[in-house]
């Protein structure tokens, strides 16, 4: 019974639909990456795996520096449980709407593209997770966020997150611009 329980899933699963670039725009704001993180920001967020229970939130206390070239995005996450994680971002933009970054933990060269008011982040990390002894482990997960400005201080993000090609949930955050 198990097994036909988790093969259902991963059917279910391989049917999501997902954002798209061909979706029609429903903003007439235009996302501009660099400038947007640009500066201290706060994001509030939770993880919710592939059935819908919330199984992590978390605070983001975000701080960008877009020096014409590269922005660089510290991120200091606080999760409900008291633990906290650091993640440096070094992105580069490419092209007019390209971009590339890398950070501790991400597996080569996360790839990015801005359209209208969306962008579009995918990337292999190793997650760290914590053990129910104390101790921390790393499950090596893939990323396909999807984000969308709001307003000139508000983003919304949701990603997808997929181990071993099968969805095992998604993350939703949203983003404030402090300053």
């Amino acid at each position: 019974m198990r097994l036909l329980i988790a093969a259902a899933l991963i059917v279910l699963s391989a049917c999501t639909g997902k954002p798209s670039f061909n979706d029609e725009s429903l903003s007439r704001e235009k996302l501009n990456l660099e400038e947007f993180f640009d500066g201290e920001l706060v994001a509030y967020g939770q993880f919710q795996d592939i059935l819908g229970t919330v199984r992590r939130s978390f605070v983001v206390e975000l701080k960008g520096d877009w020096d014409g070239e590269r922005l660089r995005l510290e991120e200091d996450f606080i999760y409900e449980d008291g633990s906290t994680e650091k993640r440096i971002w070094t992105l580069t933009k490419t092209g007019p709407d390209s971009w590339t970054g890398t950070a501790p933990g991400v597996i080569g060269v996360a790839t990015g593209e801005e359209q209208d008011n969306r962008f579009n982040w995918r990337y292999e990390v190793d997650l760290p997770i914590p053990a129910a002894d104390g101790s921390v482990e790393t499950m090596r997960v893939t990323f396909d966020d999807w984000m969308w400005l709001l307003s000139e201080d508000r983003l919304f993000n949701r990603a997808y997150v997929q181990r071993y090609g099968f969805d095992i949930g998604d993350v939703s955050i949203s983003f404030e611009k402090l300053n």
